[in-house]
């Protein structure tokens, strides 16, 4: 963004946000106050998002799940993130409407961005998932979820696919809009916990 590096939020960027996402006006000013205070440059690299995105789950390792949020955000590939991707990624991941997780979760699972999903690109996802949830709460899981590997058979024999079979993006997001289940094993959901984070960051 040409305006990065500015103290003042462009009108432009502040309205596409507030059209694109929940947050208000006074929440993303004092967002981007604080985005430029901890990134002075206007851009934040990976490292610097792996860390913020770690002090949300202090009790986990969320690194390897930071990393791949990071990529399906980072569209260009430059390495790192403006105030309106941070925002659209933070937005996307805890608050976002089903449809648009669902476009996102899409793009988190194609690690090569092809434009289809593997087996082998969910076991991936789903293990960096797994990292982010206590062991005090992996015990509670039902017996066929309770591992990455069975979570991942649990999802690609739901689509009906062959070991070495792929995933499109159109029946990935028909799959999960017809089974709510699904949705909730492929991604890791915690929007309160992100949210009072986030709050406690402003303060």
């Amino acid at each position: 963004m040409g305006n990065a590096k500015s103290c003042v939020l462009s009108k432009e960027v502040l309205e596409e946000l507030k059209l694109n996402t929940r947050y208000t006006e006074e929440q993303l000013f004092s967002w981007y106050q604080t985005f430029l205070r901890d990134c002075p440059s206007g851009r934040i690299s990976r490292q610097k998002f792996e860390s913020i995105y770690a002090s949300f789950f202090p009790d986990a390792d969320p690194k390897a799940y930071a990393q791949h949020v990071f990529r399906s955000f980072d569209q260009n590939s430059d390495g790192t993130l403006d105030f309106k991707e941070y925002i659209v990624a933070l937005h996307m991941t805890s608050s976002g409407k089903t449809a648009e997780k669902l476009e996102w979760a899409f793009a988190l699972y194609d690690l090569d961005r092809n434009g289809s999903i593997t087996k082998n690109e969910i076991l991936e996802i789903v293990r960096s998932i797994f990292n982010m949830i206590s062991q005090e709460d992996q015990i509670t899981l039902p017996e066929d979820e309770n591992t990455p590997e069975k979570r991942a058979d649990k999802i690609w024999d739901f689509f009906g696919k062959q070991e070495n079979d792929e995933i499109t993006e159109g029946e990935f997001i028909q799959g999960v809009m017809n089974n709510k289940d699904i949705l909730r094993l492929i991604q890791f959901d915690e929007p309160q916990k992100v949210q009072d984070r986030l709050k406690e960051k402003q303060q």
